[in-house]
């Protein structure tokens, strides 16, 4: 089978997207689409994006993690999918999309494309995790997805990769595990983070959802204030939005580039099942 695809990034998080509104796309085979988001063996990507009809909104975006995986919701992959719903017209400038978390809203602007976030809930803030030898100490929020945001010195000499897969799938976020955002403040109303994402099992280009994340933690507990800058791992920009009422951040958005990288025509026949997989 043949399938038509655009390549995409979102402030360096990078996604293949199909237009599935006629159902043809197997995206049940995870072992299949796991093999499609392979690097050296398929297209390459963080996230496949399903774009599906729905009853409830402009279209349904289906999220696939690079393991097959269905996640409930990714923030970069949802500006990138209200920009290729666009671009296909399956939808206008102004939109809603349906997702696993509920319904999102999104508008295309001259500054990038704006969606609205998940309430962010689960607060958990001041945890200790030991960690060789030494005390971790981070916050738990969830913004659609789960992510603790472990705040550093310096993000560039964090160990993402070591202890970010260690973190990942402690005890603590049982059994679900987490995503692990590091983060340095930087000024009142910027900080720079990189991510260790669930599903990718690697350190991400950006994170969406975890910028969103950062910036809760920051006004919350830091005294940002909003809209916060987030620079991403890929050297993009971020910003976060929304209200700050009672000591909690609410109504929040998430802006940024939705970049279209290339199209192409990708045969399922030639991707063998379990290639790129451990």
């Amino acid at each position: 089978m043949k399938l038509d695809f655009v390549k995409m990034h979102g402030a360096g998080n990078d996604f293949i997207l199909l237009d599935d509104r006629d159902g043809r796309v197997p995206w049940h085979d995870h072992i299949l689409m796991a093999a499609l988001a392979a690097r050296r063996t398929g297209i390459g990507c963080e996230g496949v994006i399903l774009l599906q009809p729905s009853d409830r909104a402009d279209f349904r975006m289906r999220f696939l993690n690079p393991d097959g995986a269905e996640a409930d919701m990714c923030g970069n992959g949802a500006r990138c999918a209200a920009a290729f719903a666009h671009a296909i017209g399956a939808a206008g400038r102004v939109l809603t999309m349906e997702t696993r978390c509920g319904l999102m809203d999104a508008e295309l602007t001259e500054h990038g494309v704006r969606v609205w976030m998940p309430e962010p809930d689960k607060r958990r803030y001041n945890i200790e995790i030991p960690l060789d030898g030494t005390v971790r100490r981070g916050h738990f929020v969830h913004t659609g997805v789960p992510h603790f945001v472990v705040p550093v010195p310096e993000v560039g000499t964090a160990d993402v990769d070591g202890e970010g897969r260690i973190l990942r799938r402690h005890a603590m976020f049982a059994p679900d595990g987490t995503n692990v955002d590091f983060v340095t403040w930087r000024a009142p109303d910027r900080i720079r983070m990189r991510t260790f994402e669930r599903g990718v099992e690697a350190e991400s280009g950006a994170c969406g959802t975890g910028a969103v994340a950062c910036a809760v933690v920051a006004v919350e507990t830091a005294g940002l204030t909003l809209p916060v800058r987030i620079r991403t791992t890929a050297g993009y920009e971020l910003i976060v939005d929304g209200d700050w009422r009672d000591g909690t951040c609410t109504g929040l958005t998430l802006t940024g580039p939705a970049t279209e990288v290339f199209r192409g025509t990708v045969d399922l026949d030639t991707i063998k099942p379990g290639d790129g997989i451990e």
